[in-house]
């Protein structure tokens, strides 16, 4: 029967509701031992999609409530005895409503204090970081919102964890939670996965969910072999997803400017290589320079037959114009098949700049971790587009961190710059008109900069 009035509810499960009441009760003696059994640490309400952590953290909102006898309080015109009692009266419910205020922050303090403790007691209990609710926010999201900035720290920290220990296993896979047709069993397991690709195109995110909407897969060999678009302000594949835009150019000149030394600095002009030419955004910015050396390594076919056309910057003629001793070159391939033999040539590079698309974040790992070190000159500086995780904040301070820890293992410091980034418009507005989706939704991007440790 189709009839909506003869639908059954969802059942309650009791076990979940508990749970859930003691997460926002922030009442670790009660709830510890319900967490001793496997998967009780990342149970979801049926309707809204709240784990413990989001129970948790909810609880933590403030109620607005308004303190009786707060306000503002008129001030008694001076010499007119009348009002000398009525401002007196004032003055003590002032100072009656700030004991009041200064009661309740205490007490909110303490509250918080308890709500890490449960959030903690959760995490090392199996929870997931990266749970959604039906609202597409993580526990991560929610503290965000709700300025719990330690709850938000504690999320992030929970997702380096999970990230790194995960990398370590060798594993950077998808984050299936808009995925209603997955069996509950592997969705536990793989829920507190992403594959982030490099240039922040994110294989699902809370920007990707779309009701009814077939997942595409975005990967290296799917973009390889897809037909592209250029247009003038962007570059997307066969589904509409933004290979590059013309948006990221303000961080592309930045990056340049702090790859690069000045000119004066550099007589002979800089060596270059850059991975991933795309619209060819930074490569005018490092060619203007006018470097010894720029080796750049494209591995799509439409942007090599852009590239090698009569009217290219990038041609023949840009080929033959590179000063005595250096070399201007396009390398057609993957940069995997192209590096080794670079390596083995000896060639070595003062700025290394890396951005390819349809790629996960364990590529952008091997290149620093394999190439890198053997590229790159022992005063140069090395570069990515840090786009990962960019379509939510905690997933990209997560993977930011991920990064910078895994570049540390690889003998390489990163200095971080902060560059605002303007509203882009909403999904399918502003410049994500004919855009499949949203890869960017932050007011910040984090610029990296390595350099070899001393």
């Amino acid at each position: 029967m189709d009839d909506p009035a003869f639908t059954l509810p969802t059942p309650i499960d009791e076990n979940t509701q508990t749970i859930l009441l003691y997460a926002s009760q922030h009442n670790l003696a009660a709830l510890r031992p319900l967490l001793r059994i496997p998967g009780n640490a990342s149970v979801q309400d049926a309707e809204t999609g709240f784990t413990p952590l989001h129970a948790a953290i909810a609880a933590c909102e403030d109620d607005g409530d308004v303190v009786e006898g707060e306000g503002e309080v008129e001030v008694g015109v001076e010499g007119k005895a009348d009002h000398v009692d009525v401002d007196v009266e004032k003055a003590k419910d002032v100072e009656k409503a700030k004991d009041v205020e200064k009661a309740k922050d205490i007490e909110k303090a303490k509250d918080i204090e308890k709500a890490k403790d449960v959030v903690r007691e959760l995490f090392m209990s199996g929870a997931i970081w990266n749970d959604l609710d039906v609202r597409g926010e993580t526990p991560g999201c929610l503290a965000w919102r709700l300025g719990r900035r330690e709850l938000y720290e504690l999320c992030v920290e929970a997702g380096v964890r999970a990230e790194m220990l995960l990398g370590i296993m060798g594993r950077y896979e998808a984050l299936e939670s808009g995925d209603e047709g997955e069996e509950e069993g592997e969705e536990e397991e793989e829920a507190d996965v992403m594959e982030i690709e490099t240039n922040g195109h994110m294989e699902e995110g809370v920007e990707a969910v779309v009701v009814g909407e077939e997942k595409k897969d975005v990967n290296s060999a799917d973009y390889l072999s897809s037909t592209l678009k250029f247009e003038d302000d962007k570059l997307l594949d066969a589904d509409a997803n933004g290979v590059m835009m013309a948006w990221e150019t303000d961080i592309m000149r930045r990056s340049v400017d702090l790859l690069l030394p000045p000119q004066n600095q550099q007589e002979a002009g800089a060596r270059i290589l850059n991975i991933g030419f795309g619209m060819g955004i930074i490569d005018r910015m490092f060619a203007a320079t006018k470097p010894r050396s720029h080796h750049i390594v494209e591995a799509h076919p439409a942007v090599l037959e852009k590239v090698a056309a009569a009217s290219s910057d990038f041609g023949s003629e840009w080929e033959n114009s590179a000063p005595e001793g250096g070399k201007y070159v396009v390398h057609k391939g993957k940069w995997q098949d192209v590096l080794p033999a670079l390596l083995e040539s000896g060639e070595v590079f003062d700025a290394i700049y890396f951005d390819t698309f349809g790629e996960d974040y364990s590529a952008l790992k091997e290149f620093f971790s394999e190439f890198v070190p053997g590229l790159l000159d022992e005063h140069g500086r090395f570069g990515f587009f840090n786009g990962l995780g960019a379509d939510r904040r905690v997933c990209y301070d997560v993977y930011t961190r991920v990064a910078e820890l895994d570049l540390s293992e690889a003998g390489m410091d990163v200095e971080w710059t902060d560059v605002p980034v303007e509203e882009l418009g909403g999904e399918g507005e502003g410049e994500w008109k004919g855009v499949r989706r949203r890869y960017w939704t932050l007011d910040t991007y984090r610029l990296p900069i390595c350099s070899f440790l001393a």
